[in-house]
């Protein structure tokens, strides 16, 4: 089998040999950080109406989390369009980060049609590297997609530890790898190649569960489903909550 996927990428390569090459020339990048925005903001439509439910269930007690203020602080990693903004609780204070400039117009736009949020700023950072968000700053911290195309899923949990308050948590929702013994881990395997290049760095056979797993917070809450999606490859999902306290920031981060 592990032949068979290498004659089968090996063929997916030489069919994307334009994209690698551009790649190969630092061409790429610059028009894929362009498109992807546009791209993104008609999939996010589709993926929050199948996705909803899911949404609605985790984000329901974010203001659990408030501070002494009573107002939410929240971060939001890989904020892309403002895609999530309809599910966060009245009066809840936003700062976005992503590393993709050209998600701004898009996201101005999110806030325009989300009045109930007080929006305080947009960073563009990598979420391995948020040196603009001080320590223990935040209650809460999303993220959803974004752990499948981050460089280091351990620096940015590590990041994101540094980040929230003792009693915070951090809330995800991410596609990752399906089973290995199923056809959709093998066609994930098969595709990637090309994938990687066309999603802006998208890697569909990562076990991002492990990751999580292995972040230093003090309670983990996991689930693994099946997302109600049309996209059959991206439909392995996890979802859940991490919870922070002093050791998480002092000992461990």
């Amino acid at each position: 089998m592990a032949f068979t996927v290498f004659i089968l990428q090996l063929a997916v390569r030489i069919l994307s040999l334009p994209m690698y090459l551009l790649n190969f020339l630092g061409l790429w990048g610059w028009i894929c950080k362009k498109w992807f925005p546009y791209f993104l903001v008609r999939f996010c439509v589709m993926y929050n109406k199948q996705m909803a439910g899911k949404k609605q269930e985790l984000f329901s007690n974010l203001q659990d989390f408030a501070g002494s203020s009573g107002k939410l602080s929240l971060l939001e990693v890989g904020s892309g369009t403002g895609t999530n903004f309809k599910f966060y609780p009245p009066g809840c204070r936003v700062t976005c980060v992503d590393p993709n400039p050209n998600f701004e117009k898009f996201l101005f736009k999110s806030i325009a049609e989300n009045r109930h949020l007080q929006f305080e700023r947009f960073l563009v950072a990598a979420g391995e590297n948020m040196h603009q968000v001080a320590d223990s700053s935040v209650d809460v911290v999303v993220c959803t997609l974004v752990l499948c195309s981050v460089e280091n899923q351990e620096q940015m949990l590590r990041e994101v530890c540094r980040v929230l308050r003792p009693g915070g948590a951090f809330f995800f929702i991410e596609h990752v790898a399906d089973k290995r013994s199923t056809w959709n881990y093998f066609w994930q395997q098969v595709i990637e190649p090309a994938w990687y290049l066309v999603f802006d760095g998208c890697n569909l056979t990562r076990e991002t569960w492990k990751a999580l797993e292995r972040a230093s917070f003090s309670k983990l809450k996991l689930q693994h489903i099946q997302a109600p999606l049309s996209w059959v490859l991206v439909r392995p999902h996890v979802y859940g909550s991490h919870e922070n306290d002093h050791k998480c920031f002092e000992n461990k981060c």
